[in-house]
């Protein structure tokens, strides 16, 4: 019985943030072979020996997040790289508003700087203050959510793109597009 679970973080891991310790090789959208992906995962486990295709369409498609997209025999995750080489996403223009869950404590450096990518190559942010509130648990049980004025900031030239199903990505949001939602 496969850990789908264990699988899908080993997977992120592997096309997220180190693809290199899997010897693997994202081209410049963030895109490797199927194949190369499930042989690096056969050595990583004993566990996945036998690991199929059909096996990674479940754990893309039982995802809540979707985090990962399988096209034309190659895999990519969405987002959340922190990969030394920047993984190109299509501009598109966001929804009105979007959201972001933090930290009470990041939120007087937030209402000064903005919102930055800190450790990754875009700033995460959510379709939902449901989403946003549990990305902000991360680091705080009790998270501050922001709301993103998005259309604004796209009509000044904030460039945006989206993520997933729910997730959007801007490289930056200036702090005169952020307003605390009331708790």
């Amino acid at each position: 019985m496969i850990d789908f679970p264990n699988l899908s973080r080993t997977i992120s891991h592997a096309l997220r943030h180190e693809p290199w310790l899997y010897e693997l090789e994202l081209d410049e959208e963030g895109w490797t072979p199927v194949e190369h992906l499930l042989q690096a995962l056969r050595r990583e486990s004993t566990e996945w020996q036998n690991l199929e295709v059909a096996d990674l369409e479940r754990v893309v498609l039982s995802s809540s997040k979707r985090r990962h997209e399988l096209r034309g025999g190659r895999i990519r995750a969405f987002y959340g790289h922190s990969v030394p080489a920047r993984i190109a996403m299509p501009l598109e223009g966001p929804p009105e508003k979007l959201f972001h869950g933090t930290s009470r404590k990041s939120l007087e450096a937030i209402q000064s700087a903005g919102l930055r990518p800190m450790r990754r190559q875009y700033v995460h942010l959510s379709e939902d203050t449901e989403m946003a509130w549990l990305v902000g648990q991360r680091k705080d049980p009790d998270p501050v959510v922001l709301l993103i004025d998005s259309a604004a900031a796209h009509g000044e030239h904030v460039s945006f793109y989206r993520g997933g199903e729910k997730v959007w990505l801007a490289d930056i949001v200036p702090p005169k597009y952020i307003s605390v939602l009331p708790a």
